[in-house]
Order: C-alpha cells, then sequence, then structure tokens
C-alpha cells in the first residue's frame, strides 16, 4: 500500500493559539514579524494561485501569467521539485519521534 501523507489543513489560513504553542519546539522561536510575512506571502500566494485557476477556465481576461520555458535546458530534465508539504510533515514526525 502506498505511504499515506500528512497534510496540514488550517481553517480559513490562521493557526488556533494553542495548537501553535504546542507545535513550537523551544529552539524554533519566531518573532512577530516572522508570523506577519509567513502570513503574507501565503495569502498573495493563494491569491495568485486562485487568478491562476481563474485564467485557466476563462473567467479572467487578465491576472498572472505561468511561465514555461519553450526551449527547457537539458541539464535541468531529470530535475524533481522538492514535496515542502511531505518535507514538513517528515519533519514534524521526526521531531514526535524522538
Amino acid at each position: 500500500s502506498p505511504v499515506q501523507k500528512l497534510v496540514f489543513n488550517r481553517v480559513n489560513g490562521k493557526r488556533p493559539p494553542l495548537l501553535q504553542q504546542q507545535i513550537s519546539a523551544p529552539e524554533e522561536c519566531y518573532t512577530l514579524a516572522h508570523e506577519e510575512n509567513v502570513r503574507f506571502v501565503y495569502e498573495a500566494w493563494q491569491q495568485v494561485e486562485q487568478q491562476l485557476d481563474g485564467s485557466r477556465s476563462g473567467e479572467s481576461a487578465c491576472g498572472p501569467v505561468q511561465y514555461v520555458e519553450k526551449t527547457p535546458d537539458p541539464e535541468l530534465k531529470n530535475f524533481v521539485p522538492i514535496d515542502l508539504e511531505e518535507w514538513w510533515a517528515q519533519q514534524f514526525l521526526a521531531k514526535i519521534e524522538n
């Protein structure tokens, strides 16, 4: 059977205050500015994804344009992007196991 993948979903993109305190390890101290930056980037990316989905379905005439190389670099033909959700899930599980 395939390995199950952990998915972390947040209600309205926000962490509950209790959950945030439980997950944060003592060596990982995030400032309020860091949290604000992460939230800003996350929300901005969600808007871009929504606009891309809308432009694919023909809803919008303008919006973000997805870049696709016409002549891909042969050195990158075997490149596999990292799955950040999977990586974070592995890190999370490793902390729990240790």
